[in-house]
């Protein structure tokens, strides 16, 4: 299986609505437009910022569906998935599998504390259902509560052929390096999860980030990588000396609202989230606003 295009900054694609909270089509293409315009190198539909957690999956098939056929095969479309329960993750798994994604993400299960043993039976059984679709693991402890250990990771990587890489948004490196360090002899891929840590990431191994930046700053993001694989370090180190700031003004808001703030700020009309996530506040808009005119984002 090839998995050379498994790299880069893929960003986790907000998921446009109208005010039924259905997925506006038009706006969904938009950000398509956006974010592949903005130099981006793949497409995670219904990741974190992408709300999947709100979304029915006849909703999630139609989503994907415009996804795909607005990036029309310009950069690989991933889909994320976030359930909690095995059968269902395979049952949307198979439905990515037959939009011909290029690859799917697993996130461990929320809210439960698996075993070791039974997170290695989520995992395996999911990606022995979509035996022709490269699998890739998320590990997110900020939001299901538990991280995924070194031992597991390398166990599914070097026992499971379809599980290729993974996402670390620990945003621990030395747990980041660990995943990378005990896998680099089948060319495991790494994706970095955290947006300051992109230029880190590189340095340790990681192919590229999975960034939330990219929907509202692309051209920046990128810029981390691009000097990165160029060989120019130090501008890549500046590169992201320029993204922080706008990035951790994202704290002051509650997730995931801010990065639709930040979103609409650059104009790109993407309305607000589901309920019961509301727009930011108004000290929080007001210090992302202020990051991001420093930045000459607006």
């Amino acid at each position: 299986m090839n998995t050379d295009y498994i790299k880069g900054v893929i960003v986790p694609i907000i998921t446009v609505i109208d005010e039924d909270e259905k997925i506006d089509e038009a706006g969904m293409r938009r950000q398509v437009e956006f974010v592949i315009k903005g130099g981006l190198h793949g497409i995670l539909a219904f990741g974190s910022n992408g709300e999947f957690y709100q979304i029915e999956e006849d909703e999630m098939e139609r989503g994907l569906e415009i996804m795909m056929d607005q990036a029309a095969g310009r950069v690989p479309v991933y889909f994320g998935i976030g359930a909690i329960n095995t059968k269902k993750c395979v049952r949307l798994a198979k439905m990515a599998a037959a939009h011909n994604v290029a690859g799917i993400s697993i996130l461990q299960p929320m809210f439960l504390k698996p075993t070791e043993d039974e997170l290695y039976t989520h995992f395996k059984t999911i990606a022995d259902a979509v035996p022709d679709v490269p699998v890739l693991i998320y590990n997110n402890p900020g939001r299901t509560g538990y991280t995924l250990s070194g031992g597991l990771v390398e166990k599914l990587a070097h026992e499971v052929p379809k599980i290729v890489g993974m996402k670390d948004t620990s945003g621990d490196m030395t747990q980041t390096e660990e995943f990378i360090r005990r896998n680099r002899d089948i060319n495991f891929k790494v994706f970095g999860g955290k947006d300051t840590l992109l230029y880190v990431s590189l340095c340790c191994g990681a192919v590229g980030g999975v960034c939330t930046a990219g929907n509202f700053m692309p051209e920046l993001i990128t810029e981390v990588y691009n000097k990165f694989v160029e060989g120019d370090l130090e501008g890549s180190k500046e590169a992201q000396f320029k993204v922080n700031p706008v990035r951790l003004s994202m704290d002051a808001a509650s997730f995931p609202v801010a990065a639709k703030d930040m979103a609409n700020l650059r104009g790109l009309d993407i309305g607000v989230p589901y309920l019961p996530s509301k727009p930011s506040h108004q000290a929080a808009y007001d210090k992302i606003k202020a990051e991001m005119e420093k930045a000459g984002l607006i």
